[in-house]
């Protein structure tokens, strides 16, 4: 009879939170965000015993405070970027492409309510993110992403749950500027809304249609600065604009924030499951309806190395058919390849990105940035892992038809977000300021811009004047090859899709080039660079420094005059890489 009784109280206190009204009292939910994992589903390096943040660490973490709150009073989502840079991601995107999806059983398994759309998940292509969707029962979601062809949304708007009986709805968006970005076969069929308004837009309509207790908001958008000018960093636009939302959550710019007024807060956690985003709310419910609400939010480190052995083995398989794909050998190596040394001229990993880019016909020029801020790979023997470092992200190679004033102005605008003008050695050469680092608070010097903004050009013989003004420090003396540069000529220059398509503003602002039509400058569309680098490794089978840096294929460059600029580089580059 007891039993029966128990019973029948829970059935009418379910039915009461199913009609939207809950049984009278406070409330406390928990919400954990993750953003940017980037493919960090393990938490090996898969060819040493280091460790790594992953979504092992995360599932260590959030399970603990559910053993301890219960699982009801816990909402966990992810703002995107979630299914590219790392080898896990990458070998269930392209080569292990019919076993479902890792990260969808992950997620599953981790109990996430939601996740956004990150423009990096657009970048794999139709394929793979149409694949997720099918893949995953966690909801992906992109409200702001529609069909060319009819005005629907091409994933998900929004899920709604239940948690302590109260209804909360989730929301998610992607990254509006996903033109700058990619090129437009990978998003075929789809157009991007601007976050403002479509956010608020799309909160009113849920709200109304929903009447939830809670409402979170997923953006795959950074932070920004508030002033409405950043088309792909709105968070704090929308923190400031946005009503009735109570947890903002924002990602992209790797960047951790967390900003709190008396009704909402932000919270960006960063990236690569370094800290997961926490945010606490407690309501009171009178007569079935919320009455009041308080609401904190912080971001907690987390320690990589505590992980949840169970989930670890339970996708023991998947992670040994990654690490024996990682640990193919593709060639060997003569000498050692490390990023950082782009930060002051010519270096042999930028050499290699140029050598692979000229290769790809019909291309005379190659412009490229390092993308991995300080990746070092040894001599010896090359492994398909190596090419992670050397290139994590998955862009495809264009080639663009472009004058010479263009690529002149170009680099000079490269330049200046990269170089300040200076009159002595004492000076700082490189754009760099002193700074708490984001993940551990120590002060110390940084680039004031991304590095991957940081174009050299190969195919060309040029210097570039630390002396002298921006817009006057680029010196062409020729081609590679000898002949005349002339800024009246044509060129075919290779560069990533993602600068092609206006990424860093360097084609738009540099150049002057509108790349809403680059699609009429494109003379050959190429694979992905990381495939790219692949196969000329495969061809060659050695890497030497010649073969990387034939001086008749990418030419020459430096820093001058050398006086001033090599001891100066030297100092900025030691106080940069001294953490």
């Amino acid at each position: 009879m007891k039993k029966i009784f128990l019973f029948l109280i829970s059935a009418v206190l379910l039915a009461g939170c199913a009609g939207n009204k809950c049984p009278d009292g406070t409330y406390t939910l928990q919400l954990f965000s993750t953003n940017d994992v980037h493919g960090r589903y393990f938490d090996s390096l898969y060819v040493s015993d280091q460790t790594k943040g992953s979504l092992l660490a995360v599932n260590h973490y959030v399970d603990s405070v559910r053993q301890a709150v219960g699982a009801e009073n816990v909402i966990l989502v992810d703002a995107g970027d979630c299914l590219q840079g790392d080898n896990a991601s990458y070998y269930f995107n392209f080569v292990d492409d019919t076993t479902r999806h890792v990260y969808a059983r992950m997620v599953e398994y981790m109990g996430y309510d939601a996740i956004a759309v990150g423009n990096h998940d657009i970048e794999t292509g139709h394929p793979v993110y149409d694949r997720m969707v099918r893949d995953m029962k966690v909801p992906f979601l992109a409200a702001n992403a529609v069909r060319t062809n009819n005005g629907q949304p091409y994933f998900k708007e929004y899920v709604t749950v239940r948690k302590h009986g109260l209804k909360v709805a989730i929301l998610g968006f992607t990254n509006p500027n996903m033109k700058a970005w990619l090129a437009p076969h990978i998003y075929e069929g789809m157009e991007f809304k601007s976050l403002l308004p479509c956010v608020q837009e799309t909160v009113d309509r849920v709200k109304k249609q929903e009447k939830p207790d809670i409402t979170v908001v997923l953006v795959h958008s950074g932070t920004g600065e508030g002033d409405g000018k950043q088309f792909e960093n709105q968070g704090l636009d929308l923190f400031n604009t946005l009503e009735g939302v109570d947890f903002l959550i924002c990602s992209h710019d790797h960047s951790p924030y967390v900003a709190k007024k008396d009704d909402m807060v932000l919270i960006n956690s960063g990236s690569h499951c370094r800290n997961i985003g926490h945010g606490i709310l407690t309501l009171e419910v009178k007569d079935g309806k919320v009455v009041s609400k308080s609401i904190g939010a912080e971001n907690v480190p987390l320690n990589k190395d505590l992980v949840d052995t169970v989930m670890r083995e339970h996708f023991r398989a998947d992670y040994e058919a990654v690490k024996a794909f990682t640990v193919e050998k593709i060639g060997t190596l003569t000498t050692e390849l490390r990023t950082r040394d782009s930060y002051k001229g010519m270096c042999d990993y930028m050499n290699l990105i140029h050598t692979v880019s000229l290769s790809a016909a019909p291309a005379q020029i190659s412009m490229a940035a390092p993308l991995t801020f300080d990746g070092m790979v040894k001599s010896g023997t090359l492994l398909y892992n190596d090419l992670f470092t050397l290139y994590p992200y998955e862009n495809q190679l264009f080639v663009v038809k472009m004058s010479g004033k263009e690529v002149k102005d170009y680099m000079e605008y490269a330049y200046d977000g990269w170089i300040n003008t200076v009159s002595s050695a004492a000076d700082h050469v490189l754009k760099i300021r002193h700074q708490p680092d984001y993940r551990t608070g120590v002060m110390g010097w940084s680039f004031e811009s991304r590095p991957y903004n940081f174009d050299s050009v190969g195919g060309l013989i040029y210097t570039v004047d630390v002396t002298k003004p921006a817009g006057e420090r680029v010196q062409i003396a020729s081609l590679a090859d000898g002949s005349v540069f002339s800024e009246e000529a044509e060129y075919n220059v290779a560069m990533t899709s993602y600068r092609a398509s206006g990424g860093g503003k360097i084609m738009t602002e540099g150049a002057g080039i509108d790349t809403a039509t680059i699609g009429d400058r494109v003379v050959a569309y190429h694979k992905e660079i990381r495939d790219l680098l692949y196969d000329f490794i495969m061809e060659h089978k050695t890497l030497t420094p010649d073969v990387m840096g034939d001086p008749a294929v990418i030419g020459h460059w430096s820093f001058v005059p050398e006086a001033i600029a090599a001891p100066a580089l030297e100092r900025d580059m030691e106080q940069v890489f001294s953490r």
